[in-house]
């Protein structure tokens, strides 16, 4: 992994998350915002055409990865949440090479697809815990209006299950 991450709500460390980023002075992780929530609430309902099944998803968490020109991220699967609830993550920036896998392996089959500033990806359900990852980031094909001179940043919501 060669991104560079910011945590909202809960702080993911490699396998767990905890409520404090892990610095010297032990500072609380930045609240998750509920209009945050209330954006992967209606992702998950345009995504399923279903007003209804997006109305109990309380996502808590959110990853804010930024990738510059030569950041990748290998395949793997999000699975240290307590919960099985759809995963909304949101492309802003540069568009990259999303590879989308099975629930199996890390191997094939697998799906790329380019995801531009602005696309919204939903994986829940039996893709819940499918391997994902970023093989690539197409430099310079960000929006100005991104305000992004330069990279990618993707915003992975979840919830994680946890309680204080």
């Amino acid at each position: 992994m060669s991104v560079q991450t910011l945590c909202l709500g809960w702080h993911w460390q490699p396998y767990r998350y905890t409520r404090t980023a892990g610095d010297v002075n032990g500072r609380r992780v930045a609240p998750f915002p509920e209009w945050l929530a209330e954006l992967g609430r209606r992702a998950l309902a345009e995504a399923y055409g279903d007003p209804a099944a997006a109305e109990d998803y309380r996502p808590d968490t959110a990853l804010v990865n930024f990738y510059d020109e030569h950041a990748t991220m290998g395949m793997h699967q999000d699975k240290d949440e307590r919960t099985a609830d759809p995963v909304v993550s949101l492309s802003v920036g540069d568009t990259c090479v999303f590879r989308f896998g099975n629930t199996e392996r890390r191997g094939r089959p697998w799906t790329d697809v380019e995801l531009a500033s602005g696309d919204l990806f939903v994986f829940g359900g039996p893709s819940r815990f499918a391997y994902h990852g970023v093989p690539r980031v197409r430099p310079g094909t960000a929006d100005p209006a991104t305000g992004l001179s330069r990279g990618r940043l993707n915003l992975t919501l979840r919830v994680t299950g946890l309680t204080d």
